[in-house]
């Protein structure tokens, strides 16, 4: 089984925000959008127990209600071809 990898996955909200974290659950990016989708089909919230919100320092769990999400992004690379701007 391969090890989990650190993931960047960009929510696109409806009102046009922009939420990105940073999680290790999940083995892949494959995995990763298998999982949103499946989290978005059944109409359930989104749980990672290993991630960080944006740039955060703490790994904690997130809890994301994907209910007002228009789009995910999952990618390795922080960067803005991946949607995710870098930092200052």
């Amino acid at each position: 089984m391969p090890e989990n990898v650190a993931l960047i996955i960009r929510f696109h909200l409806m009102g046009g925000e922009d939420v990105s974290v940073i999680s290790g659950d999940f083995d892949g990016e494959p995995e990763a959008v298998a999982a949103i989708a499946r989290a978005v089909d059944e109409r359930h919230s989104l749980v990672l127990i290993r991630a960080r919100h944006d740039r955060e320092a703490d790994v904690s769990g997130i809890v994301i209600n994907l209910a007002n999400v228009v789009s995910a992004r999952v990618s390795k690379t922080d960067s803005a071809e991946a949607g995710v701007p870098d930092t200052p």
